[in-house]
C-alpha cells in the first residue's frame, strides 16, 4: 500500500520473486479485468467520488492467498474494502516524502490523480491520503531518497520478519546477571511493572533500533507527530500496540494540549547557541513531552479488569505533568488507574508546590513528604520492591502499583523524540547539512533527558558531545570527570533551579549498562556499593567510554542568576534557572565550533521569585498567584504562561496531606488513597 508513485507494482513483484509467491496488480490483474477497461478510461467515464466506490466493489469480491497484492493508490480510501484486506493479510505501508513522490509523478507525466479536481494540487491531494493510509497499515517501511527498488523490497521482508517474529523484542533488568535465568518481559509489561523485581531498570535486550541516515533525512520536512510515529513504532512491536492505535495516541498527546504547533520549536539564542523549547505543554515542563503521551500508552498496556495505582516521586516538574497528563484519561481509564505523587514539602519552588495543588483532580492526589527527593525516590523504589506490601495490595484491594518516573521506559521513551527532532529542525532550517555534528547541553538531575541524548545519538543523530549541567549539586560533574560517585559527607543542597536538585541519580544505571556492553554482574555491584558504602569508582576503561560522550561541568546560584539577567539584558528572552544553568556551563564547556542546542527545560514564569531577583524588578511577595501577577504587569517581559495561571488560581479551592519521611507512613497514605478511589467500584 502507499500514494501513487511509491513503486508498490515494482516492489510487490521483486518480493514475490523473493518469497517464490503469485504476484497480483490491483489496477492490471483486478480492476482491469473486471472492467474490461483501463483505470484512466474509468476515472474518466465515472469521476473520482465513484471510482473509489466502484474500485472497492471489485476489491471486495477479490480473494487470494498466499501471494504478494500491490494495491492502488486510491484502494485505502475505501474502509470495507480495506477491511476485507486487511483481515487476510499483512498490510505494508510504503511511506515515501511527499517530496519524491511529486518528483516521480513529474518523470511518469502523471498529471492527475485520484480525487484531485480542479485547483486542488497533488501536493494537497496526498496530504489528504495519508490519513487513510495511517488508518490500514500493519507495518511502515519508511523510503528514503535514493533507494532503489530492491532494496526497498529487502526493507519489506525485514519488517516482514519483524512484524511474524513478536517474542523476540524482550526487555531485561540492568542488574540481570548473565549466567541467570533471565526475567523476559516484553514492552506492555515493562509499561505497567515500571521496575524490575530485582530493582534494576528495564531495558531492550537486543539494543536500541538504528535509523540510516537516509531514513533520518526522510523526516526532515516531517511534522513533530509525524517524527514521533515514526520513531516510536521502531521501539514498539505491533503485536503490542498496533501501528494505528499508536498513531490515534500520539496525535491525541501531541494535539491541542501544546500551545504551540512544533510542539518542541528551536530558537536561536546567540551565536552558535540555540534553545530547544520544551515548555509549551500544559505544566509549562519539558516532562509533558513525556507525560502527555506515557499515561495513553499505561492505559492501553494494563489489563483490563485490574486497577492501577502510578507512584510517582518528583522534585518539581514530574508531579504536576504526571497529574495532567493521567486526567486526561478517558472516563473509563480514570476509573480503574490513580496518581500519587511525593515530593520534598520544602525542596520545591512555591509555584511548582501551588501547581502540583492545583492539578490534583478525581484520579490523582499530591503529597508533600519531610524531607528531600532522593529520600522520596528511594523510598518509592523500596516500596515496590517489598513483595509482601505489593501482594497485600492485590488481594486485599485488587490493585497493583506502578511507577511514572523516568524509571519507566514509557518515561524515557518519548524523551528520544525531542532531541531527534531538534536535530532535523536544524537540518530544515539550513543551519547544518545531515551529518553535520551539534553538541548538546541539559541542565541534569536524574540522568533520564541527557540519556534520551545519548540514545537518539546511538540510534544515530550526529551529536558529538552531551554535555552534563549541574547546578551546585554537582555528583554528576564529579562523576563524570572522575569516574567516582560519591555522596560520602554530601548534603543535597536547595537551589534556585529545584528539578535537578539531586544526588542519587537513577537512570545513570541504564547508561552504564549500555557501555558495560549488558554486564549486569557489575551494575548491581556497583549500584550496591552506592546503597551501602554511598560511592563506587568506575574502572578506568569505562571511565574512558564514558567521556567519549559526555563532558560535565556546575554552575553557582550567583552564575545562574546573572546569566538570567544577562541573556535578557542583551536578547530580550528569559531563561528559566534550569536552562541558565545549561547556559553558563555551555558557556564554559563548549568551544564553539559546531552548534549547541540548551535544552529549555521550563517556562521562566514557574521560578518566578528567582526570576524576579535576577531581573532586580521588585520586591518579591510569598504569594505565588501574586508573583505571576507581578510578572504579568511587567510589559517589557514575555507573557507568563497561561495554564499555569489557571492551574494557581485552581489551588486556591484546593489542599494537600503531608507525611513523616518514614516509608511506613507512606504506606499508609498510599493504601487510604485506593479505599478512597477503588473500594467503592468494589
Amino acid at each position: 500500500m502507499g500514494p501513487p508513485g511509491a513503486g508498490k507494482t515494482t516492489v510487490g513483484r521483486i518480493v514475490g520473486h523473493k518469497l517464490g509467491c503469485h504476484v497480483i496488480d490491483v489496477d492490471d490483474d483486478v480492476l482491469q479485468t473486471t472492467w474490461n477497461m483501463s483505470v484512466t478510461e474509468k476515472l474518466q467515464d465515472v469521476g473520482s467520488r465513484q471510482f473509489i466506490e466502484e474500485e472497492g466493489k471489485a476489491l471486495l469480491k477479490f480473494s487470494a492467498s498466499g501471494s504478494v497484492i500491490s494495491l492502488s493508490g486510491s484502494n485505502p480510501m475505501h474502509a470495507a474494502s480495506m477491511q476485507h484486506v486487511k483481515k487476510n493479510g499483512i498490510v505494508v505501508y510504503l511511506d515515501v516524502p511527499t517530496r519524491d513522490i511529486i518528483d516521480r509523478l513529474e518523470l511518469m507525466k502523471v498529471d492527475r490523480i485520484v480525487g484531485q479536481d480542479s485547483g486542488i494540487s497533488v501536493r494537497d491531494i496526498l496530504q489528504f491520503r495519508k490519513q487513510f493510509y495511517k488508518k490500514w497499515f500493519d507495518i511502515r517501511v519508511r523510503c528514503e531518497s535514493g533507494l532503489t527498488a530492491e532494496a526497498v523490497a529487502d526493507k519489506v521482508l525485514d519488517a516482514v520478519k519483524r512484524y511474524q517474529d513478536s517474542e523476540s523484542e524482550t526487555f531485561i533488568s540492568t542488574r540481570h546477571i548473565r549466567s541467570e535465568m533471565c526475567e523476559q518481559k516484553y514492552f506492555t509489561e515493562v509499561v505497567v511493572e515500571g521496575l524490575a523485581s530485582d530493582g534494576g531498570l528495564f531495558v531492550p535486550e537486543k539494543g536500541l533500533p538504528t535509523f540510516s541516515a537516509g531514513e533520518w533525512q526522510s523526516l526532515v520536512e516531517a511534522t513533530y507527530i509525524e517524527r514521533a510515529q515514526i520513531i516510536l513504532e521502531r521501539f514498539i512491536h505491533p503485536a503490542d500496540i498496533p501501528a494505528f492505535k499508536l498513531g490515534e495516541i500520539v496525535e491525541i498527546a501531541y494535539g491541542e494540549n501544546f500551545t504551540c504547533s512544533k510542539i518542541a520549536p528551536l530558537r536561536y539564542l546567540t551565536g552558535n547557541q540555540f534553545l530547544l523549547e520544551l515548555f509549551h505543554g500544559p505544566t509549562a515542563s519539558f516532562k509533558d513531552l513525556a507525560l502527555q503521551l506515557m499515561p495513553h500508552l499505561f492505559a492501553y498496556c494494563i489489563p483490563k479488569r485490574c486497577n492501577y495505582l502510578v507512584l510517582v516521586a518528583t522534585s518539581g516538574d514530574t508531579g504536576s505533568a504526571v497529574l495532567d497528563g493521567f486526567s486526561r484519561l478517558s472516563d473509563t481509564d480514570k476509573q480503574r488507574i490513580a496518581v500519587v505523587t511525593f515530593f520534598p514539602e520544602d525542596g520545591v519552588s512555591q509555584i511548582q508546590k501551588s501547581q502540583m495543588i492545583g492539578c490534583q483532580r478525581e484520579n490523582g492526589w499530591s503529597v508533600g513528604v519531610k524531607s528531600d527527593f532522593d529520600f522520596c525516590q528511594t523510598a518509592i523504589k523500596e516500596i515496590f520492591t517489598n513483595s509482601d506490601y505489593s501482594g497485600f495490595l492485590t488481594v486485599e484491594y485488587g490493585t497493583a502499583l506502578s511507577a511514572a518516573n523516568s524509571i519507566n521506559w514509557a518515561r524515557l521513551l518519548p524523551q528520544i523524540i525531542y532531541h531527534a527532532s531538534a536535530y532535523l529542525d536544524l537540518v530544515h532550517q539550513d543551519i547544518i547539512t545531515f551529518g553535520s555534528p551539534i553538541d548538546v547541553c541539559i541542565p541534569t538531575g536524574n540522568f533520564g533527558n541527557i540519556l534520551a541524548a545519548l540514545y537518539a545519538k546511538r540510534m544515530g543523530i550526529p551529536i558529538r558531545k552531551c554535555i552534563c549541567a549541574s547546578n551546585e549539586n554537582n555528583v554528576l560533574t564529579d562523576f563524570i570527570r572522575t569516574g567516582l560517585y560519591d555522596l560520602r559527607g554530601r548534603r543535597l543542597m536547595q537551589t534556585s533551579s529545584p528539578a535537578i536538585d539531586i544526588l542519587k541519580s537513577s537512570n545513570l544505571e541504564r547508561h552504564l549498562h549500555l557501555i558495560a556492553s549488558g554486564d549486569g554482574q557489575l551494575v548491581t555491584q556497583l549500584f550496591s556499593e552506592l546503597e551501602k558504602q554511598c560511592h563506587f569508582q568506575l574502572q578506568k576503561d569505562l571511565l574512558e567510554k564514558l567521556q567519549q560522550d559526555l563532558v560535565a561541568g556546575w554552575c553557582s546560584e550567583e552564575d545562574c542568576l546573572a546569566a538570567i539577567h544577562s541573556v535578557y539584558s542583551t536578547t530580550g528572552y528569559i531563561l528559566d534557572t534550569h536552562t541558565a544553568v545549561a547556559k553558563v556551563v555551555a558557556d564554559r564547556l563548549q568551544d564553539r565550533t559546531c552548534p549547541v542546542i540548551i535544552s529549555s527545560t521550563a517556562h521562566y514564569s514557574k521560578f518566578a521569585p528567582a526570576i524576579l531577583r535576577a531581573l532586580r524588578i521588585a520586591e518579591i511577595k510569598q504569594n505565588p498567584l501574586s508573583q505571576l501577577h507581578l510578572l504579568s504587569s511587567y510589559s517589557p517581559l514575555p507573557p507568563v504562561h497561561r495554564g499555569l495561571l489557571e492551574t494557581l488560581k485552581e489551588n486556591e479551592k484546593q489542599k494537600h496531606q503531608i507525611c513523616a519521611a518514614d516509608v511506613n507512613v507512606m504506606m499508609a497514605h498510599i493504601e487510604t488513597v485506593i479505599q478512597n478511589q477503588f473500594m467503592k467500584v468494589f
